[in-house]
């Protein structure tokens, strides 16, 4: 038998046989790549909050050890509730708070108004006289401008407003929540602040 009398549907059963080596390597090599990708991945998510805090750090966007140091020594705000009162001594001035309760923060600056009206056809000198409850409440209150700081002289039928802006100290005792503001106006005898003027000038 002549070897070309082979039949040529199995001549090429040799060569297809080499296919399937380069498919598996190159599916190998894919893997190997999507394995590397997961594994930088992985590898930056874990070291992304170092990364992040040593990027804030260098850059001055977030100081996470000042603010440690200033949480811990900062005493905490906390809410205290305000409330104001007004009285007058027979002096014909309506005097009143304009809002009666507050709730504020410990360490904030407070800005309040007293309303007073002089009822007389005449001129009316008067002291303002503050007390609170409870009284050691008076301790914390830290005023940075008050009418009650120095005689008022109100004109005939005179109406004004008047601020009183304080602080209160954060370091409130706990147990109390509550603090009230009163204040009390008494009339100034004229002979009294006359007396009073002349005594300075005497020393002048």
């Amino acid at each position: 038998m002549d070897g070309r009398d082979v039949n040529p549907e199995l001549a090429p059963s040799g060569g297809g046989a080499a296919d399937p080596l380069p498919r598996v390597g190159s599916n190998r090599r894919i893997v190997a790549g999507l394995l590397a990708v997961i594994a930088g991945s992985l590898l930056f998510v874990a070291a992304q909050p170092r990364l992040y805090q040593a990027f804030c750090e260098w850059t001055g966007l977030y100081d996470i050890d000042r603010a440690q140091r200033v949480a811990a020594s900062a005493l905490p705000a906390r809410l205290v509730t305000l409330e104001f009162d007004a009285n007058s001594h027979d002096n014909g001035l309506r005097f009143r708070p304009e809002i009666t309760s507050l709730a504020v923060k410990t360490g904030d600056i407070v800005h309040v108004t007293y309303r007073v009206e002089n009822t007389r056809n005449t001129t009316v000198i008067g002291q303002a006289v503050p007390s609170y409850g409870p009284q050691h409440a008076g301790g914390y209150v830290k005023k940075l401008d008050c009418f009650c700081f120095k005689q008022q002289t109100f004109a005939p039928r005179e109406v004004r407003e008047m601020p009183v802006v304080f602080v209160l100290d954060k370091t409130l005792p706990d147990e109390v929540n509550t603090v009230t503001l009163s204040y009390t106006f008494f009339e100034v005898p004229a002979g009294s602040v006359a007396s009073s003027a002349g005594s300075a000038k005497g020393r002048m």
